[in-house]
């Protein structure tokens, strides 16, 4: 601005001194003021509103801050090269873990028709199931779906209206045909072949038998196009019982696949290391990795691993430092996500039975803890699991006797139950930051991603409000309501988005309509790139 202003001023004494000559040559007196002058009026407004500053007054120049700048420039390169921030890719709401002798390429269809058989039994509507996992204002919904044919017409018909009139109802009945939904299209997002827990200790043929019949399921479905969209196995510890047994287990299985998949992974996969205590483990495995890499001729760095921190030791050693980044320092930049085991670590702490769940402050101590250690690392962040299942107690058995009225209503509160704790324990993981946690039975699928969306579904308003005013201010601070932002958060709010998106809470569709974003800006995944398309125009 100061420029123009400037060449403005410049043009002005041209054309003033040209007037003035004119003047002369003709009998007429100088021009006293720009009246007449060539330049549109609009310009001369806008140049009379113009102040131009005189420069100010510093005493040092940049060559003399050079050592400074560089130095500092160093540093901050440093800094984001360990901190390089969120990368915007999909992160999967759960991990289904399953044991690797049980495991076949089609799986995860099969989990998904129990997860929808379980609904149809213990849920068959809305009311049911909303009422089963007290969803926000379910006791203001009729006692039975028999007594809402007038709310279910006005559902099917005026959504949108009773969104504004009636949020709960809209919120259970949306819930409940997007939960059935994705429980028909993709049940699970991402399942684990169990070689620890879920599998046991057993002969050593045994397990070679398994490691290489997994695999070859896994490069089945690969071909087929029955995995879910993220896959992988957990090994054994590497502590010093079961290092041997673990690394064979690893070459059988990613040998094997590399041959029957000619060389090609499934998207997504990874390897597990549960209970780490030390950071040499953790290097162990990436060094194993790349051995295997080239062995089996797949690409430089395809094989990642995620971090299990499950033991006291990975939080703080015995020097009393802090092990988290250590541990991370040590995956040579193959390390994608760090999930918590809450039952391991709970014991660790000393902790009874009757007292392990996910809630325990124990558990919340050691997830600030990986919270604090891993932001900005790009680092997926999981949740432990529920050990509840919802199983209903009494069978009915082919050929048996049927179950009498009192039984029928027992599997129904076991189930409801069951179902409401792992409600409870997901929506604590998700207020508190993690955006992922363990399900182990396929009854529990349901209940996933019903507190999954209730969780996104329910803040959206606010979500869509805030994010509106970021990028219509281009990221200058706002306030809205009560709540201060800066622009920081706004990769915040649009990852709100993302992920919503990404386990089916929200529809492509409906996320633009309430962000104000065009389908490009939305897809580009950041913020920045979104303010500065915005800032050109």
């Amino acid at each position: 601005m100061r420029d123009f202003a400037r060449d403005f001023d410049r043009f002005w004494v041209v054309e003033k001194n040209l007037r003035w000559i004119f003047s002369l040559e003709c009998g007429a007196g100088p021009p006293n003021s720009k009246e007449g002058s060539f330049f549109p009026r609009p310009f001369i407004k806008l140049w009379q509103s113009i102040k131009i500053e005189e420069p100010m007054k510093a005493s040092l120049s940049p060559d003399s801050l050079r050592d400074l700048t560089d130095g500092l420039q160093r540093a901050n390169e440093e800094f984001s090269k360990h901190y390089p921030g969120e990368t915007g890719r999909r992160q999967p709401v759960h991990t289904v873990y399953g044991g690797a002798h049980l495991f076949k390429s089609d799986s995860a269809a099969r989990l998904g028709s129990l997860a929808r058989r379980s609904v149809d039994q213990f849920a068959p509507d809305f009311i049911t199931f909303a009422r089963a996992l007290e969803l926000p204002g379910a006791e203001l919904l009729p006692e039975a779906i028999d007594d809402a044919e007038l709310l279910v017409l006005k559902l099917e018909n005026e959504p949108e209206q009773l969104r504004s009139n009636n949020k709960p109802a809209w919120l259970a009945h949306t819930i409940y045909q997007r939960v059935s939904e994705k429980l028909r299209r993709e049940p699970v997002e991402d399942f684990r072949i169990d070689f620890e827990d879920g599998y046991g200790n057993r002969p050593d043929a045994e397990e070679d038998g398994h490691a290489e019949s997994a695999a070859k399921e896994v490069a089945e479905g690969y071909r087929n196009k029955t995995l879910p969209p993220f896959i992988g196995i957990r090994i054994k510890p590497f502590n010093e019982e079961l290092r041997a047994r673990s690394f064979r287990t690893l070459d059988i299985f990613v040998s094997t696949l590399a041959e029957q998949s000619n060389g090609q992974l499934p998207a997504n996969f990874v390897i597990t290391l549960p209970k780490i205590t030390i950071p040499d483990q953790v290097s162990s495995l990436a060094s194993l990795l790349t051995r295997l890499e080239q062995q089996n001729n797949l690409a430089a760095g395809s094989l990642k691993f995620e971090m299990m921190i499950e033991t006291t030791q990975s939080i703080i050693n015995h020097r009393g430092e802090i092990y988290l980044p250590r541990l991370l320092g040590a995956a040579e930049g193959r390390c994608v996500a760090a999930h918590f085991g809450t039952y391991d670590y709970t014991a660790g702490c000393n902790i009874t039975a009757a007292h392990q769940h996910m809630m325990h402050p124990a558990c919340d101590f050691a997830k600030s803890m990986m919270q604090v250690s891993f932001a900005g690392t790009g680092i997926w962040l999981s949740d432990g699991a529920t050990n509840i299942m919802p199983v209903a107690p009494h069978r009915f058995v082919e050929g048996g006797p049927k179950l009498t009225a009192e039984e029928i209503e027992e599997n129904r509160k076991v189930v409801h139950r069951a179902w409401k704790l792992h409600y409870d324990h997901i929506q604590h993981s998700l207020v508190t930051g993690f955006y992922q946690g363990w399900d182990l039975h396929p009854a529990q699928l349901p209940t996933r991603y019903a507190a999954v969306y209730s969780f996104f579904l329910e803040s959206l308003e606010a979500a869509s409000e805030r994010l509106k005013n970021f990028v219509e201010k281009a990221a200058k601070a706002t306030l809205v309501g009560d709540v201060f932002d800066d622009a920081a958060t706004g990769q915040g709010l649009l990852n709100y988005f993302l992920r919503a998106i990404n386990c089916g809470a929200l529809t492509e569709k409906e996320a633009l309509n309430l962000s104000g974003l065009t389908l490009q800006e939305l897809r580009s995944a950041s913020f920045v790139k979104i303010l500065k398309n915005r800032q050109n125009f």
